[in-house]
């Protein structure tokens, strides 16, 4: 899912959504206090005595939960049972977070009473605060699955292309050339035909001037609007409505490697939009109100996303699918992938449509199971929302800030 409208995300909807990607999570970067720059994969979380754990409650009454731990379980049996996840200091293998998984799905089968979930938590299960920013604070933003209008061939009215992998993309593994490169960025490049040199990737300003892009790097589908193609490309997945009755799933295949830049945030800096007023939905009006003006804005952000189809989805780096309002992207070089962890935020209340005064206090389960280019820091997590009217007024606005915790069982338990 993620660029991020996270947003990522997420995006990596996958493997950034974007995740990656996912939101207009990227519309905020920034926009909060200060965050510790020694933060590191040790740092990232802090355990907790089991007398100051949060209150547990799940305020969405454990919708959707046990089908996103499944999703995790799905992740950490495919990798080797010993592979090592950092929470924080500590250590804990694949094998024992499985363990961890499926002692907390089985006990939530019980449908336990709070009271009984809380002694449960705290007498099996170590819990850890996400070390947040300064003020020990987490800013939570979303990300959704858009629904826009498309067609599989070009047309006068079709005229966006949604494209796939180029065939000139190039991804470099520096690790493969020497140690002193292990657990850095892949590269995205191409080769210069003139100097054969291996030359950075196209950016979006680049990709829009190349008149025959579309014979190195195929469309997946048409698009009407310059802008559903980026907020597409923003949320890192969709579905496109093809006008005959059929409905074409697409997802984040790769990108050019381009640094994500928010445009949200180049509008605040120009005075287009303020700050208190930014959201995913006022960057589109605003958009389709400047078309002399779109080039300048689009082009701020040199990030540009290639997808492909699959059915099912959308899917978060994990790749496996992401479940409306539990599954977050967070920076995946701080925190454990697919965890289970619990948040405290705010959620726009369903029952006052159109939702923009009704934001309540809220806590509730989720799994770790995306990241996204814009979801940075100790102090971020991309909140994926589903898709629907809901998903996208909360993706659209979601700027808040709350309490994230990782739990994981006790290794002298199960």
């Amino acid at each position: 899912m993620k660029n991020n409208l996270k947003v990522t995300r997420k995006m990596s909807l996958k493997p950034i959504w974007i995740f990656w990607f996912v939101i207009i999570a990227c519309c905020f970067s920034g926009c909060y206090p200060g965050i510790r720059e020694e933060i590191t994969q040790f740092s990232s979380l802090k355990k907790l005595n089991p007398e100051t754990y949060p209150l547990f409650v799940d305020n969405i009454e454990f919708q959707g939960l046990t089908a996103s731990i499944d999703n995790s379980l799905l992740y950490f049996k495919k990798v080797p049972l010993e592979r090592k996840f950092h929470y924080g200091k500590e250590i804990y293998t694949a094998g024992h977070i499985i363990l961890s998984l499926e002692t907390f799905k089985a006990f939530l089968e019980k449908e336990p009473s709070g009271k009984a979930l809380n002694d449960f938590i705290k007498s099996d299960f170590i819990v850890y605060e996400a070390a947040g920013n300064e003020d020990d604070k987490v800013l939570f933003t979303g990300y959704f699955e858009p629904i826009f209008d498309g067609r599989i061939e070009k047309s006068e009215e079709f005229l966006y292309p949604v494209y796939s992998r180029p065939q000139d993309l190039l991804e470099i593994d520096l690790s493969a050339f020497s140690d002193q490169y292990k657990g850095h960025k892949r590269l995205m490049a191409r080769v210069n035909d003139s100097t054969k040199r291996v030359v950075p990737y196209y950016s979006r300003q680049q990709i829009n001037a190349i008149e025959d892009f579309h014979t190195r790097s195929k469309p997946v589908v048409w698009l009407k609007s310059r802008v559903d193609r980026f907020f597409l490309e923003v949320q890192g997945s969709g579905r496109i409505n093809l006008g005959n009755g059929d409905v074409l799933r697409v997802h984040y295949a790769t990108s050019n490697g381009n640094a994500y830049r928010s445009i949200g945030l180049y509008l605040i800096g120009k005075n287009e939009i303020l700050k208190e007023n930014m959201s995913m939905q006022a960057i589109r009006t605003w958009l389709e109100q400047h078309p002399q003006r779109m080039d300048e804005v689009l082009h701020h952000n040199e990030s540009f996303v290639f997808f492909q189809t699959e059915d099912g989805g959308p899917y978060g780096s994990l790749g496996v699918e992401v479940t409306a309002l539990r599954s977050i992207a967070t920076d995946s070089s701080l925190f454990p992938k697919g965890a289970l962890c619990f948040m405290q935020a705010q959620l726009p209340d369903k029952k006052n449509s159109p939702y923009l005064k009704e934001w309540e206090n809220v806590s509730f389960f989720v799994l770790n199971q995306d990241t996204g280019g814009a979801i940075k820091g100790p102090a971020r997590a991309d909140l994926f929302c589903g898709n629907g009217d809901y998903a996208e007024f909360t993706a659209g606005h979601m700027n808040k800030y709350g309490k994230l915790f990782f739990l994981v069982l006790k290794p002298n338990q199960g």
